[in-house]
């Protein structure tokens, strides 16, 4: 498995700059490939969209914590953003005024 450097991690991080000219091609080439996928999860049907949606944006936000330092409960931050994207299940666990600052934030 090949280790990820994140940028914090360089000892000239906050020097850090960009290639506008190396980055766009990388960036265009996801939004490409974003497209793709959304037009896929289309054809499957509204319910797997939300779900696709819910689990990219639970992960995001649990992985950026992590970065930071910060654990939170995948499951408490998986129903907030349920509750942030309008699905509504009794199921959910419930969360702490903490976990929903951050999935406000996002």
């Amino acid at each position: 498995m090949k280790h990820i450097t994140y940028i914090h991690e360089n000892s000239n991080w906050t020097e850090w700059q960009w290639s506008d000219k190396k980055l766009l091609p990388l960036v265009s080439r996801v939004r490409i490939l974003q497209g793709r996928l959304l037009g896929k999860l289309l054809t499957l049907g509204f319910e797997l969209n939300v779900e696709a949606q819910l689990n990219a944006v639970t992960l995001e936000i649990v992985k950026t914590s992590e970065i930071e330092g910060e654990t939170l409960n995948d499951e408490q931050v998986r129903s907030s953003v349920a509750r942030h994207l309008g699905i509504d299940n009794a199921s959910m666990l419930t969360t702490t005024r903490e976990i929903d600052a951050v999935v406000e934030m996002m």
